[in-house]
């Protein structure tokens, strides 16, 4: 299943103009606000692939109304899904290390990217996250959709002011 999935992002990407021919990422133009590196077919850098903000917004942008524990009421989160940013680097691991500004870092299975809307938030009630409140990054499960997902384990995983993600 995951490799029939794999198989029909690439085409779409491609349909869509998206390159995704190993080393074949474009560079960044802006501030690089995440990197990834590790078990990744495609990048734009000595075995890393680094994106601005500019170019996690042209993965598309995905909306996802939920409340957090961190948060007030429910809040429009806006980013990439976590699975297009995965199928786009060409990710070929089992678990995503994840890592805040702060040197927070924990492990998550990239399965949960695929079976759950997981959200690269960039934007909340549609403006950017600052540093100061979460952002650049916050990686956000839909909560409202499954609220199973309000668990301790996945609460570690929902890692605010993402600067980097390794594929193992």
């Amino acid at each position: 299943m995951y490799f029939l999935r794999s198989v029909v992002m690439c085409c779409l990407l491609s349909a869509m103009g998206i390159q995704t021919m190993a080393g074949s990422l474009p560079q960044p133009s802006g501030r690089v606000i995440l990197t990834v590196e590790g078990a990744l077919s495609n990048t734009n850098g000595d075995g890393v692939a680094r994106f601005d903000r500019e170019m996690l917004e042209d993965l598309s942008m995905h909306l996802t109304r939920t409340d957090t524990p961190w948060t007030e009421g429910v809040i429009a989160f806006e980013g990439p899904l976590g699975r297009r940013l995965l199928d786009y680097v060409g990710a070929r691991g089992q678990t995503l290390i994840v890592t805040a500004l702060n040197d927070y870092s924990t492990e998550v299975p990239l399965a949960d990217f695929y079976e759950y809307d997981v959200i690269l938030a960039l934007k909340m009630d549609g403006d950017y996250i600052r540093i100061r409140d979460k952002g650049p990054i916050f990686i956000v499960y839909p909560f409202a959709d499954n609220p199973a997902l309000h668990t301790e384990v996945i609460h570690n995983r929902s890692v605010w002011q993402l600067k980097s993600i390794r594929i193992k």
